[in-house]
């Protein structure tokens, strides 16, 4: 067996302070980090003809009965599987009423208003969609469960309500491109939005 030479000890030493200075008592972990998102591609297809409104919606979203306590006729909700989010859409027949058309409205309103607790800002828009409807667009901004909600109506018999919700714990800084994309995906059903005659 060969002694250690001069140059040996010496690589030997620099191996011993390197591996004593690693095991500093100052480390600091690194920050969480989140996954990264894989957005769908911009498909879409028609709903239904059994409701008494249309719109295009995702090829990789899925159409569901709405599964609140509140659900009703026409109510629907639809899922994006690989973004836990969901739009849901409420709709009324007016029959004619203004009335019926101010309590929908009221109703609306305070849905929206409910996430002003959390909320740093309402930014309130009026969209008019290619076909000639308006749109009545409601951008939350803050750590709220729905970020983006409309209403859309023809005065007097149709009355429709949609509202993006993610199915996650709210943080919004690392749902952002989420958000964004989700915020197009519900543009384009309000431009494509039509009323089916009765």
């Amino acid at each position: 067996m060969k002694k250690p030479t001069q140059m040996n000890r010496g690589l030997l030493a620099i191996g011993g302070w390197l591996l004593i200075m690693g095991c500093a008592k100052d480390y600091q972990p690194k920050p969480r980090g989140y996954n990264r998102l894989i957005l769908p591609t911009a498909a879409y297809k028609h709903l239904p003809d059994t409701l008494p409104y249309t719109f295009e919606y995702s090829l990789h979203a899925k159409l569901l009965k709405d599964s609140s306590w509140r659900s009703e006729a026409n109510f629907i909700e639809i899922f994006y599987p690989t973004l836990k989010s969901t739009i849901h859409i409420t709709y009324k027949h007016i029959y004619n009423k203004e009335q019926l058309l101010k309590e929908y409205y009221n109703d609306a309103y305070k849905l929206t208003a409910k996430h002003q607790i959390k909320a740093y800002a309402i930014d309130e828009t009026v969209v008019k969609t290619p076909s000639g409807k308006t749109a009545f667009i409601s951008e939350i901004e803050g750590e709220v469960p729905s970020q983006f909600q409309f209403t859309m109506t023809d005065s007097s018999k149709n009355f429709l309500r949609g509202a993006l919700y993610f199915n996650v714990k709210v943080q919004n800084d690392s749902l952002k491109p989420a958000i964004d994309f989700m915020k197009k995906e519900v543009m384009h059903m309000i431009n494509t939005m039509e009323w089916r005659k009765n």
